[in-house]
Formats: structure tokens, C-alpha cells, sequence
């Protein structure tokens, strides 16, 4: 038996939606957490049959569901961080703030997922307004592509500059850090814009050209949560998130015929290589 002093695992919890196809959702983030040395735990809130074509179905969970969910992890395992994810509907997002109010939790990163890549809605109009109103006045980070941030601040991201003004507006709504990803913009890289609330910092990575992207979100946001956890400042967390999923895209796998996942043990494999 190893002398090795045992250490308390870091936690992370993600509220989100399942995805069939494992590209995505709660599949996509409790392979982060597990590739990044973190204990994941999950509150499901909808559970979707998907594959890299679309969604053919969602059916959501009650309230009461995913509230005695996360009080099951809260309660006895503990949360270090927490990210969400598809929260589907007004009702559940609130139900969400409520109960990260309760614990005290801080640690909040919100990926405000809306649409899926084959076009499909997986966050109600009336739900918004709860997410700004609600649950981004708790959060640490938000972390929204550019159609997101377009449908949260209403305004269209045409430029740098915009990408400016809307990281500004989300901060206007309670969120301590921005995060406005540059997967949706043109040119040779994509550029993520972080802003905390006093500056901004650009990270860069080299765009590549696949179809293989689904899960980038939740697979981003996840590794992001997973650094905070850790206790990494925000920055650090970024700048780890940034790496892994950028490994994940660039060492792809071929699965499906659609829009396929990303390859979340990449970064793992990549380093382990280094180190051999």
C-alpha cells in the first residue's frame, strides 16, 4: 500500500442538458473535468436525443428535478466550481440561481447555451431575461460565442469594437468576467475577448478547418470551470481552457456523419507525449 498522503479531489459541478451523442452537454463535461484531474458531478436538466446531424428531441426535466439534484451534490460532495449549461427554460434558471445563492457558491461559470449547431433552440425567449436578471448578477464568468452575445445584450458584433461594447454590456448585467469567444469570426485566428470588469485581454489560437466542432462550448466552459476549481485565477483558467480545446479540435476524431465532436482526451495525449 502506497505512503502517498491522500489529497481532497478538487469538485465540479455542471447543470446541463445530456446529449445522446456524447459530443456535448453533461457527456462533453464530465469528460473534461475527468481528462482535466477534476471530480465531476452533474445536475441534468433536460435529457435531448442528438447526434452530429441535430436534435431530434428535448424533453425536460421538472423543476423540482434538478433542484433536488443539485442539493444532493451541494449537500454532501461540495462544489468548488459549477458551470451551466442548457438551462431550457425561465423556470429552471431561476430554480438554478436560487440554489447557488443558497450554498454560497462563487465559483459560477455560465455558458449561455441557446442554439445547437444544427439550428436547433435549446433556450426558451422568455428564459433571457431570467438568465441576465437572474443568474448572471452570481456569476464569475460568462462565456458566450457571438450569436449569443448578440441575443443577451441585443446589439449586432460586426467588429472588434462590438465584441468591446457587448463584453461590456454582459459585465452591465452582475457577470464579474466576459468571455466573448471568437469561434464565429472570420480570419486565420480566433480570437477570444476576455474583459473583468477593468480591461480586456485578447487570446489568440490558429483557426482550423473542420466540421468537427460540436461540443466547443461545453467542452470550453468545462475545462474553464475545471482550472477554477483547482483555484486558478480567472486569467489561468482561460488561458488552460483556451489549450485544451484547442487540442481537442485540432486532433480530431472522425465520428458520425454531421457535425462531429471534438476529441477531449487530445490535450492529455498531446502532453503525456511531450513528457515520454
Amino acid at each position: 500500500m502506497s505512503d502517498k498522503p491522500r489529497r481532497p479531489a478538487a469538485r465540479a459541478l455542471t447543470i446541463a442538458g445530456s446529449d445522446s451523442g456524447g459530443g456535448a452537454g453533461i457527456q462533453a463535461d464530465l469528460k473534461t473535468f475527468q481528462e482535466l484531474g477534476v471530480y465531476g458531478t452533474s445536475a441534468l436538466t433536460a435529457i435531448t436525443a442528438q447526434n452530429t446531424i441535430g436534435v431530434q428531441a428535448v424533453y425536460p426535466l421538472s423543476v423540482e428535478a434538478v433542484v433536488q439534484q443539485i442539493r444532493s451534490v451541494g449537500s454532501d460532495i461540495g462544489v468548488d466550481a459549477l458551470k451551466t449549461g442548457m438551462l431550457f427554460s425561465g423556470d429552471i434558471i431561476r430554480a438554478v440561481a436560487d440554489e447557488i445563492r443558497s450554498f454560497g457558491w462563487t465559483r459560477v461559470v455560465v455558458d449561455p447555451v441557446m442554439i445547437a449547431k444544427g439550428g436547433a433552440e435549446l433556450l426558451r425567449q422568455d428564459a433571457i431575461r431570467a438568465l441576465t436578471e437572474k443568474l448572471l448578477p452570481l456569476t464569475l464568468v460568462v462565456t458566450p460565442n457571438i450569436p449569443e452575445a448578440e441575443k443577451l445584450t441585443g446589439m449586432r458584433i460586426a467588429s472588434a469594437h462590438d465584441k468591446r461594447e457587448a463584453a461590456r454590456r454582459l459585465a452591465g448585467f452582475g457577470a464579474r468576467c466576459v468571455i466573448v469567444k471568437g469561434g464565429h469570426d472570420s480570419g486565420e485566428e480566433a480570437v477570444d475577448l476576455l474583459f473583468d470588469g477593468g480591461g480586456f485581454t485578447e487570446l489568440s489560437g490558429r483557426r482550423v478547418a473542420t466540421s468537427n466542432t460540436h461540443g466547443t462550448g461545453c467542452t470550453f466552459s468545462a475545462a474553464l470551470t475545471a482550472g477554477l476549481a483547482e483555484g486558478l485565477d480567472t486569467e489561468s483558467a482561460l488561458r488552460k481552457a483556451k489549450d485544451f480545446i484547442q487540442c481537442a479540435i485540432e486532433d480530431g476524431i472522425l465520428i458520425g456523419s454531421g457535425f462531429g465532436p471534438t476529441n477531449h482526451w487530445a490535450y492529455r495525449s498531446r502532453f503525456a507525449a511531450v513528457a515520454d
